[in-house]
């Protein structure tokens, strides 16, 4: 597990926590690792977990996919980022989205339930983990909560704002790189790729923005 250590230390998970707190805890909850290629799934929709999964390396995606192969992207989860986490740490929870690597892919997967329950010694840096998990939950309610905002735009060109103002506030500048490529954010915004094209297209030309693939810069009034 060293080999992580960088990676762990660095998540909101496992902070304020010391190398040898992290590696402790690791071992108090299963920690193991996995592989994945690009779009190898991690859980499928209908899936019973116990185990809530952190990204090493590469990225995740948590996506919808109805039968007739329509995907709806809800989240990209990156480096030190977590998923499954409220499905594992709920009995009996049947997943409602499925997990997929958006590239070659290495993940953690821990044992929730291991994680809730403290340790016989009840380690004071198992607890900390604990709280630090309360924050991960609620960082996950506010990005779902920013994806309701998008979704509840009345047409493709104000979801598209919607997502980018989101996105450069987010990282604090105008010139961002998004963790989606045209066709992933077509599928998080919930509309077709042409429709999103041809906005996108008359976004530019009307100097909202600048777009190369999937770096963007915002204009402001002053600079259009």
């Amino acid at each position: 597990m060293e080999q992580y250590l960088f990676v762990l230390r660095n998540s909101s998970f496992f902070q304020g926590m010391t190398d040898g707190e992290i590696l402790s805890v690791l071992h108090c909850v299963s920690g193991t690792t996995v592989k994945k290629e690009k779009d190898e799934y991690i859980f499928r929709m209908g899936d019973s977990t116990q185990l809530m999964g952190l990204v090493l390396k590469g990225s995740v995606l948590c996506i919808q996919e109805d039968l007739w192969g329509h995907r709806n992207i809800l989240e990209h989860i990156g480096v030190g980022e977590y998923f499954a986490e409220p499905f594992a740490a709920t009995p009996g929870a049947v997943l409602n989205v499925s997990v997929v690597a958006a590239e070659d892919t290495e993940i953690m997967l821990l044992n929730m339930h291991r994680l809730l329950q403290t340790c016989p010694s009840a380690c004071a840096h198992h607890n900390k983990l604990i709280r630090n998990l309360v924050s991960v939950m609620a960082r996950k309610v506010l990005n779902l909560n920013n994806k309701i905002t998008h979704m509840g735009k009345r047409n493709t060109r104000q979801k598209i704002l919607s997502y980018l103002s989101t996105e450069s506030m987010k990282q604090g500048k105008l010139s961002f790189d998004i963790p989606y490529d045209r066709q992933q954010l077509a599928d998080y915004l919930c509309v077709e790729r042409a429709a999103m094209s041809v906005e996108l297209s008359k976004l530019q030309k009307e100097g909202y923005l600048k777009t190369n693939r999937n770096h963007f810069q915002l204009m402001t009034l002053t600079e259009t």
